[in-house]
Parts: structure tokens; sequence; C-alpha cells
């Protein structure tokens, strides 16, 4: 009854966090004071959000509690200031594009974020209509040049680029403008970096948000975990290193966050590192396997998902990578040690195929979705004894079509078509890899 319940409560999850967060964003203008204009467009920022919402949001829920934060937080700041008489120009609306920007990569979503900030700075700062307009146009165009952001170096620049833009749009709206009017909008750009800059890994920390930055720092071959699979697991390692090329631009051809799946695929494996010699890719003479039974091999095999959530743990992992660990089996099938367990079954002996199952959860987003896809199939490509571009083809298509079966696709968004796509992109990346090698006459001659 208890698990029944709390699948229900999983299952309205999104509604109810989006019910709060629209109860508290119409509240906002009355505990605020702003005119009922505001609350509208308030309102209309929440139906956007409610049927146009950015891929992040939908797989992590809990961020629509992050965008309400950063708001907050925003017109807090805005009204101290306007308190403290500090000069208009430094209201955060940069920050917040910032923020919203390099949390999200989502530039519909920044676009109504600015809109909605910038037009309460106005009203803020005096219901100055001019004033909306340089916060937004300047928000916009720092948005923009941190979309994509994968060095934390460029929000600073983005910071000197910003105070130039809103000190010229200034300068174009309050003729004739003197220094002392215009600095504060060039320096506010560049507090505005700065502060985005230093509290950033903080608000990763708080919230559990991957960025860009913090997938390109555990990108680095240094990282303690992938200088332990190489020495104790590489065949693991090659494994890793060739899902994350494929899972890359499978991603990238459906429009998914392809610096997700490469870093998730990285680190898909690393429970292997426990028992590394059970696992195929790293056995260099006998199986391990051999003379265990069925279904100790298949405790083994399956535990590497457990081990490798213990691990990125202890390494402190971003929840979004810890999502490839757990998901990039799904509650598949251990089929090889299945039908061997049938096949060496005793009379009035059961095997359940419930058993030799992983305990899942499928794969809740498209990145994945095709590192589960990328895995299988780089599996299966590799064991082919004559890797022909045909034969290659068909077992890229035989494993997404079992996958799709199986019931391993259903909590993702792939579509048919994504799906289509992700095979022409294995079948060609695998065709380069597997490819079969001319056979070179004995002697001396030196391989063309």
């Amino acid at each position: 009854m208890n698990s029944m319940n709390s699948n229900r409560i999983a299952r309205y999850q999104p509604q109810i966090y989006l019910l709060v967060s629209s109860i508290i964003l119409i509240l906002l203008p009355i505990a605020f004071n702003i005119n009922i204009l505001s609350g509208l467009l308030l309102v209309s920022f929440i139906l956007y959000f409610r049927f146009s919402p950015p891929a992040i949001t939908r797989d992590k829920r809990h961020n629509y509690l992050v965008l309400i934060f950063l708001f907050v937080l925003f017109l807090f700041s805005a009204y101290k200031l306007t308190e403290y008489r500090i000069p208009a120009a430094y209201i955060p609306v940069t920050a917040l594009a910032m923020y919203v920007t390099i949390f999200y990569n989502d530039l519909k979503l920044v676009f109504a974020f600015c809109v909605l900030a910038s037009y309460h700075a106005g009203i803020i700062a005096g219901s100055s209509l001019y004033l909306s307009l340089i916060f937004l146009i300047t928000a916009m165009a720092t948005a923009i040049l941190v979309f994509g952001l994968r060095k934390r170096s460029r929000i600073l620049s983005a910071g000197c680029l910003s105070g130039i833009i809103q000190s010229l749009l200034y300068a174009l709206a309050y003729p004739p403008a003197s220094f002392s009017s215009l600095a504060p909008n060039f320096y506010s750009g560049i507090i505005c970096a700065i502060v985005v800059a230093g509290t950033l890994p903080v608000l990763e920390n708080l919230f559990g948000v991957v960025t860009n930055i913090s997938l390109l720092e555990l990108s680095d071959f240094n990282h303690p975990l992938l200088k332990k699979m190489i020495l104790e697991a590489p065949g693991t390692y090659h494994h890793s290193l060739v899902v994350g090329n494929l899972a890359e631009r499978a991603a990238e051809s459906i429009g998914a966050n392809s610096l997700l799946a490469r870093i998730g695929a990285y680190y898909h494996d690393i429970g292997k590192l426990a028992h590394p010699e059970y696992f195929m890719e790293n056995q260099r003479l006998l199986s391990k396997h051999a003379g265990l039974a069925p279904s100790m091999s298949k405790m083994i095999i399956m535990n590497h998902v457990k081990e490798g959530i213990e691990l990125a743990r202890k390494y402190r992992l971003k929840p979004a990578i810890i999502d490839f660990i757990t998901q990039h089996h799904g509650n598949g099938l251990v089929y090889y040690f299945y039908r061997k367990a049938l096949e060496e079954i005793e009379q009035d002996e059961k095997i359940y195929e419930e058993g030799f199952r992983y305990p899942g959860p499928r794969p809740t987003s498209k990145e994945t979705a095709i590192v589960l896809l990328a895995d299988s199939v780089e599996a299966a490509s590799r064991v082919i004894s004559e890797p022909k571009a045909a034969k290659i083809e068909e077992v890229v298509h035989k494993v997404i079509n079992n996958k799709f079966i199986d019931g391993q696709l259903d909590d993702c968004e792939l579509t048919l078509k994504d799906l289509e796509k992700i095979a022409q992109v294995f079948t060609h990346m695998l065709s380069g890899i597997y490819h079969g090698r001319i056979e070179y006459p004995e002697g001396n001659h030196h391989k063309q």
C-alpha cells in the first residue's frame, strides 16, 4: 500500500511542484506591492513554463524551485538597492540572465525570464519603460554571450561586454550622458559577472544542478575515478570512451545535451571497478564465471550498478551523472545467464525472469536512454566475427528494436524518428571503428 501511495505521489510530482510554484509566483506581486499588470505577466510566465518547459526541468523537477529562488533573490536585491538609493543600473537583471542561461541552456526560457525580470526592474526603478527595455536588451545579449558556456573566464568577458552594451543603450535613451551616469551601467555588468562566477559552484551544489562547466571538469582524464579505471579495468575504460563518443554524436543528431551524454557515458560503468575481472572486456584468459552458478554470476554482474552508485557518492558525483549509473541497464534482462540458468535447470526447480532483471529504473531522459542504447550496441558490435557495414547495421537495429520492445524506452522522450537518427549515427561510427582489416602478406613490406 505504501509503495502504491509513493508511486501516485511520484506520478503527480510535476503537477504538485507546478501548483506550489504558481501559488508562490502569484503571491509575489502582493508581497512586493507590485501592480496588477505585473501579476498578469507572472501568470503568463507560469503558463509558458507549464506548456513549454525546458528539458532539464522535466528531468529534474526540483529545478522549479531553482527558478523561484533566483527570481525571489532578484526581487529582494532589486528592492534593497532602491531602498538604499543605489543607482537603478545596478539591479541585477544581467546576473539573473546569466544564471538561467547557464543552468538551463534554453534561450526561449531565458527570454521569458528576461521579459519578466526587466519589467519588474523598470517598475522597481520608478515605472521606467526605457529602463525596462535597456535591461531586456542587455540581458538577452548577455544570455547569448554565455549560451553553451564551457569556460568560467567567458563569464567575465560576457560581463564586460554587457556593461558596454548597457552603457551605450543608456546613452541613447538618456542624452546627454555623462561619465558619472554611464559608469554604474558599465560596472554593473562586471559586478554581475564576478558574483555569478563566484556563486555558481555554491548553487550547483545547493540544488544539485549540473552545468557545462562542471561537466567539463568531470571530463578531465586525471579525475581519480577515470585514472583508477584505466589502471584496474582498461577494457571498461576503452568501452566507456567508445560509448561516450557514440552517445555524444547521437545526442547531437536529435538535439539532446551531447556533453551530458558523453560525460555520463564515461562514468556509467564505474561500478565494474569492484570486480573488473568478471566482465568480458577485462578478461584475459579463462572467464571468471566458469564453474559459477548462473544465479551467482548474474548477482555479480547486476551488482555493478549498486557498486557504481556507492562509488559515485563517495567521489561526490552530481545526481545527473548518477542517473546514468542507475539507468544504463534500465530493468533489462541479464539474458546470457538467464538462458544458461534455463539450460541447467534441475527437475522441480523454477527460474523466474524477474530474478534476472536489473532493478532499474528505466531511462527517464533522452541522454540516459542514448547511453543505454550505445552501451548495448557497442558491446554487441565488438563480438561480430566479420564486422562489415551491413552486419553492423543489422546488429544496431536489432539491439535498438529489442530495447524498444522490452519497454526500456517507455519513460524517456525519444521518438521513433529520434531512434532512426540514433541508429544511423551508431552504424556510421561503429563501421569506422570495427571495420574489417586488410590482410597484408608476410614479409618486410610496410603497411599502407
